[in-house]
């Protein structure tokens, strides 16, 4: 019978120390280990070489330090790469790695599909399976850092890591929370929590519970200036609406005056992007200290959306910013390898059926 060995890109530092405790070792063999898999990305125990014969034979013989396969990486003509992990039970996901002069930023994914369903959303279109484990999440994270290596002065290419790939993170509470904990951990990647970004469609309750185990940065896909029209392209609105998601917002940033939560909106051709929309925004934030990322919708096939406008960008942008809004149109990257905002649909084994509903769908109506 073959023994099931443990993963300990599984472990944040508290669970890799309750490891050794239980495995009769003294607990700052976590730190050491943690060094070796995180900062120099070893997964062979053997080539620990400040342990003990015996004890890298017990590892070796009980745990394993696995990532998925990725079984695809590709590269955009501005930089952008996009790797394809092939889990254990044949779901895929994918990661983005979006290169700039100051900071490198990689895009993670938390679930294998999204349950949310937004309308103009790729991901959502592919349906949901199930919350991805603490190793898959690390492990795109640790699989990155070895594929891009480090710059010519020595440090890590990836300055900042956002829950904004494949799924909702705060519907992975536990385990995103102990991903972030490795993240953080200056024995593992060492990051602070500002160049950490969770990015919610307004999960309330766990926003609240986020601020109280770690408040790392909080961007909040909004989309909508208004609960009808949130309504109809993220239909969480219904659960969880406006004036409930701008209160945990607030309560999220708390006294601290240095703070902003981000905004994302995503410019929708005659759907938001009209200067009446901008106007409800206004009105709508003028309470909440924010940063708005206007994002030019990024089309898939079949989508029903198209990009608004250049102009209209512009103008929206402008109102906005008159109005004492800080507001950013995001360049769109890597879209010509599909890994662009709202892109991202890996191989999804769909258990919702929303995919084949939707395939369906669209063969009744062409």
């Amino acid at each position: 019978m073959t023994r099931t060995k443990t993963n300990l890109l599984d472990f944040d530092r508290a669970s890799l120390e309750s490891f050794f405790i239980t495995s009769g070792e003294r607990s700052f063999r976590a730190s050491q280990v943690m060094k070796w898999m995180h900062h120099y990305g070893v997964d062979d125990f053997s080539l620990m070489t400040n342990l003990g014969k015996r004890l890298r034979q017990y590892l070796d013989d009980h745990a394993q330090i696995k990532a998925p396969v990725h079984e695809l990486e590709r590269l955009s003509e501005d930089g952008t790469r996009k790797w394809l992990f092939r889990l254990e039970d044949g779901n895929c996901i994918e990661t983005v790695f979006i290169p700039e002069k100051s900071r490198g930023t990689l895009c993670v994914s938390s679930q294998a599909g999204c349950s949310l369903n937004c309308s103009f959303c790729s991901t959502g279109r592919q349906g949901y399976n199930r919350n991805l484990t603490v190793s898959e999440i690390i492990s795109q994270i640790w699989v990155a850092n070895k594929a891009l290596g480090r710059d010519p002065k020595g440090g890590r290419l990836i300055t900042n890591v956002v829950f904004m790939g494949m799924g909702e993170p705060l519907l992975n509470f536990d385990n995103l929370v102990k991903a972030i904990s490795i993240l953080l951990d200056d024995l593992a990647y060492g990051l602070s929590k500002r160049k950490v970004t969770v990015s919610t469609a307004g999960v309330v309750p766990a926003i609240d519970r986020l601020r109280t185990v770690c408040d790392v940065s909080l961007a909040v896909s909004l989309h909508a200036p208004n609960d009808d029209l949130r309504d109809v392209l993220m239909p969480l609105n219904k659960k969880y609406p406006l004036r409930q998601l701008l209160d945990a917002c607030i309560h999220y940033l708390g006294v601290n005056p240095h703070r902003r939560i981000t905004f994302e909106y995503v410019m929708l051709a005659g759907i938001n992007d009209s200067l009446k929309h901008a106007d409800e925004l206004i009105t709508l934030l003028s309470h909440v200290p924010s940063k708005i990322n206007l994002i030019p919708f990024n089309p898939f096939p079949n989508s029903g959306y198209q990009t608004s406008g250049q102009t209209v960008i512009d103008r929206f942008r402008d109102r906005l910013m008159s109005a004492g809004l800080m507001t950013v149109t995001r360049r769109t990257r890597g879209d010509d390898i599909d890994a662009a905002c709202g892109q991202l649909v890996g191989q999804i084994n769909d258990r919702t059926r929303r995919s084949m509903r939707y395939h369906h769908m669209m063969n009744e109506a062409g």
